[in-house]
């Protein structure tokens, strides 16, 4: 059942981020735990897609073309209707800033529970925001340009896509360490990669979105949600209390190990560079569904590049094809051998509808 956060950090938080991976994350499979009948719908060109809580995830929203607004399933990224470049402003890079009572970010939010982590409801975020009053007013733009995509505006960040749950459930499977790691979640929209992340006791984990809106109103609340209590002592979900006591001390402890930025790719990098904080390169970059633009290629190569360690991993989902942008695996693997900077590997191929993959990437100088 969805419940409303409406309270201040309770006494323990700062301990509770600390073990956040003292217990195991009841991840499972995510086509079980969002798909329990086993049914699926496929059009022509669509893969078959996962429950999601489409009412709590995409009610409200700008679907793709081919997509039933009201069908229970979570967003198709195979299929675009993207704007053109016309009044398109890549957008510079700015690191927002965590709130001094970090519970002020939960106000007016529905959480749910999703594969052993809360997530706040969009489509109420997306109420909230319909009447202009934050400066990129981009659910009003996606709604009335009937897009998912507005080159430059919005990129989607909004909606958690199936690729995403494809990646948890390999990094569960394979059981990749995070602990002492420093973490990237890039592109993160909701953030469930980078909050994964934490749970698995990653040194710090930075999360990066095109847009600050994203950032704001879902990715920090859900790390607060997930990293501010709520766990139970067996690593299960509870349904905390309606008010909790204001614990200030989470405030440095989420610091410590969480940053957040917005912006486009290149200026991210640069701002990371030229950044007066001393920047530990990532030992994991993780990023889901990002590849769907080859316009953005050349960006996203140069930024991950750069701010790789020289022997880090890369872990990236995407479909096949992503119809009506051009991109996807193999496009994207013929651009990094042409660059002969990173050596790639499919680790996993979901061969259902529109096939899906988990690219691993590395430097070709690493051991």
């Amino acid at each position: 059942m969805p419940f409303q956060f409406n309270f201040s950090i309770e006494e323990n938080a700062e301990n509770e981020l600390e073990t956040l991976g003292d217990t195991a994350l009841q991840l499972g499979s995510a086509q079980g735990s969002l798909n329990a009948d086993g049914s699926t719908e496929k059009s022509k060109e669509v893969s078959a897609e996962r429950v999601v809580h489409q009412e709590s995830l995409c009610a409200g929203e700008a679907t793709p073309k081919t997509a039933d607004p009201v069908a229970n399933h979570s967003p198709d990224k195979s299929q675009f209707q993207v704007l053109p470049k016309e009044q398109a402003c890549f957008k510079v890079a700015k690191e927002h800033s965590i709130p001094e009572d970090v519970s002020k970010v939960l106000e007016n939010k529905v959480i749910e529970v999703v594969q052993g982590l809360y997530y706040v409801n969009i489509s109420v975020v997306e109420m909230n925001l319909t009447d202009g009053s934050h400066e990129e007013d981009i659910v009003s733009k996606s709604i009335s340009s009937h897009s998912d995509l507005i080159t430059g505006i919005y990129e989607g960040g909004l909606k958690i896509w199936e690729c995403t749950f494809d990646l948890i459930d390999y990094l569960s499977e394979t059981e990749i360490q995070f602990i002492n790691k420093t973490v990237l979640d890039l592109g993160c929209g909701a953030g469930l990669l980078g909050i994964l992340a934490l749970k698995g006791k990653a040194e710090k984990v930075h999360f990066q979105d095109y847009n600050s809106t994203v950032i704001d109103e879902i990715t920090l609340p859900n790390v607060v949600a997930n990293c501010g209590g709520g766990g139970g002592d067996d690593g299960g979900i509870s349904e905390p209390p309606s008010k909790r006591q204001k614990k200030t001390d989470f405030i440095p402890a989420l610091m410590s190990k969480c940053r957040f930025f917005s912006g486009e790719w290149t200026e991210f990098s640069q701002l990371m560079l030229s950044s007066n904080k001393s920047l530990s390169k990532y030992d994991l970059i993780l990023t889901s569904e990002t590849i769907y633009n080859p316009e953005y290629y050349s960006a996203l190569h140069d930024t991950v590049s750069k701010l790789l360690n020289k022997n880090g991993r890369i872990y990236l989902a995407s479909k096949v094809h992503y119809f009506g942008v051009g991109g996807g695996v193999h496009i994207f693997e013929k651009f990094i051998e042409e660059r002969n900077v990173f050596r790639t590997r499919t680790v996993k191929v979901i061969d259902e509808g529109l096939a899906r993959y988990i690219i691993e990437m590395a430097f070709k100088s690493s051991i």
